[in-house]
């Protein structure tokens, strides 16, 4: 990394500078760590790639650089992760070198703090700004924060990744439908595959987890949240008159909240020990779908989309989610799974009772149902066709005015 003064580092591929005929797209948010704005932007990357496109990506660096490098994009590493205003301005000036530099002809901010200074920088430059709003921001009765809040919504294109995210986009933030567009995301077909699982893999987490053979399988793959519900699941599956059955909560347990230690009294005071377990983080999601046979996601607050909901679906599996936020865009009713009125736990619990009733071949032509309507709906090809619509909608335009 060079001085403080001016911290950029870039690691270009091939061909990405300035002076080359593909187009140029910049993309920028604060880390390139795990999570879902890291996730999209990678897939994003990785398909502009494909596509014959140049992906540059800025960032203050994570995990995600080795992804980048391995589908022959370019990281530009920048402080953009700082919300000091005196960072976030200097990012400005060094953005705009960076783009010049290279060439940029759109850039496309995934978060608050560098949308303010790629905003700017992109004016400068006279090329056009998309942004994504990638969930639905808290404090946003705060005129401060609303104000912050309200660079996403200064996009000529804005993205929102829910019909849920449009809708709070539209109303809280006033921007129209012609410049608004929804664009759910992607789950990696190839990797979410039933056939690309082999038995040894399922067979490797069922002995790490000691689930014994032929035991049915309810999964809650969260991290550990009030929000997740995991506490509603205990409380619907005290509920339930059945126990031929295991539930593991799938997720990192974070120790200094207190939550999960409540999860765990919950557990102990519903006498559902020997049935519910915490089972730690997992690396191996496709196995862990496939050892399941039913995923839940028992929000109790709105999620801005679904991604686990859309993963269990491609790998052939049914879900319960909460009917809340942008989790009901990714269920079909009784064809895929069912959803459920939030903060209800005997809905939930019935519907769980359904989905450990369900009858081989019923559980089959489910497999094929949710698998068709990921492929359908939720793919990263859908998902990059439909960003790369956008970035043409405005490159095919002429430039817009400054600000």
């Amino acid at each position: 990394m060079r001085q403080a003064a001016d911290p950029i580092e870039s690691e270009a591929a091939p061909g990405a500078r300035a002076g080359t005929t593909a187009p140029c797209i910049l993309q920028v948010l604060p880390a390139l760590d795990e999570g879902g704005v890291e996730r999209g932007t990678l897939d994003v990357a990785r398909y502009l790639m494909r596509q014959g496109w140049r992906a540059l990506v800025a960032s203050s660096g994570g995990a995600g650089e080795a992804e980048l490098e391995a589908v022959g994009a370019t990281h530009l590493r920048l402080p953009l992760h700082s919300k000091n205003p005196i960072t976030i301005r200097a990012n400005v000036a060094r953005l705009e070198r960076l783009m010049r530099e290279h060439g940029v002809q759109l850039v496309h901010a995934r978060s608050r703090a560098p949308a303010w200074s790629v905003c700017y920088a992109a004016r400068r430059c006279k090329v056009p700004f998309v942004t994504t709003f990638h969930g639905v921001y808290q404090g946003s009765d705060s005129l401060l924060k609303r104000r912050y809040n309200a660079i996403m919504a200064r996009g000529d294109r804005v993205i929102a990744i829910s019909d849920y995210v449009a809708r709070h986009v539209r109303e809280r933030y006033g921007v129209p439908p012609e410049r608004l567009r929804t664009i759910h995301r992607g789950v990696d077909l190839e990797t979410f595959e039933p056939r690309a699982v082999g038995p040894e893999r399922v067979a490797a987490l069922a002995n790490l987890w000691q689930v014994p053979a032929g035991t049915r399988l309810v999964m809650l793959p969260a991290r550990f949240a009030r929000r997740k519900g995991h506490l509603l699941l205990v409380e619907a599956i005290r509920r339930m008159a059945r126990r031929d059955f295991v539930c593991l909560l799938v997720g990192l347990a974070d120790r200094t909240t207190g939550y999960t230690s409540e999860v765990e009294a919950g557990i102990d005071a519903a006498s559902l020990n020997g049935i519910v377990r915490l089972v730690g983080g997992c690396r191996d999601m496709p196995a862990a779908y496939a050892l399941a046979d039913v995923v839940v996601a028992p929000s109790i607050e709105p999620e801005p989309f679904g991604r686990v909901a859309i993963e269990a679906q491609a790998m052939g599996r049914p879900v319960v989610a909460a009917d809340i936020g942008g989790l009901g865009e990714t269920v079909m009713p009784a064809a895929t799974g069912w959803l459920v009125p939030p903060n209800d736990a005997r809905a939930l619990a019935d519907a769980l009772d359904l989905a450990l009733a369900m009858p081989e071949d019923s559980r089959a032509r489910l497999a094929e149902r949710a698998r068709r309507f990921v492929e359908r709906s939720f793919s990263l090809e859908r998902m990059g066709k439909a960003t790369l619509a956008v970035y043409r909608e405005l490159l095919d335009a002429r430039p817009p005015a400054p600000t």
